[in-house]
């Protein structure tokens, strides 16, 4: 039996930066897998502040954002919407991992940076 196909991609929205601070999706953001596959969207930053908050949302044509995941990387907690989502982050980047991909995964993934 054919597994549909489909694509995942990443937008960066950016909420509390500020002079010294940069993020950027890494290259190949755009992600075409299978159904039940896992897929990883990743992105770089950098800040000068210790007291960083990372926020993955999506977003489907013509609706708002959805929550997706919360993490607060000096303590490593993580609170997400989903037990597929899950993200590992490290003082310069993090990444979106999804698991037991799904058809209602095609959209438009947001990575917020708050502090």
């Amino acid at each position: 039996m054919a597994r549909n196909v489909f694509a995942v991609h990443m937008y960066l929205l950016l909420t509390g930066l500020v002079a010294g601070d940069n993020i950027e999706p890494d290259k190949g953001m755009e992600k075409n897998s299978k159904e039940r596959e896992t897929v990883k969207l990743s992105c770089s930053y950098s800040t000068n502040s210790e007291n960083v908050r990372l926020y993955w949302y999506r977003q489907y044509p013509n609706r708002e954002p959805q929550y997706l995941l919360y993490r607060y990387p000096p303590t490593d907690y993580e609170d997400t919407s989903d037990d597929r989502f899950h993200s590992a982050t490290t003082r310069t980047s993090t990444e979106l991992t999804i698991t037991d991909l799904r058809l209602s995964d095609s959209a438009l993934y947001y990575y917020l940076i708050g502090k």
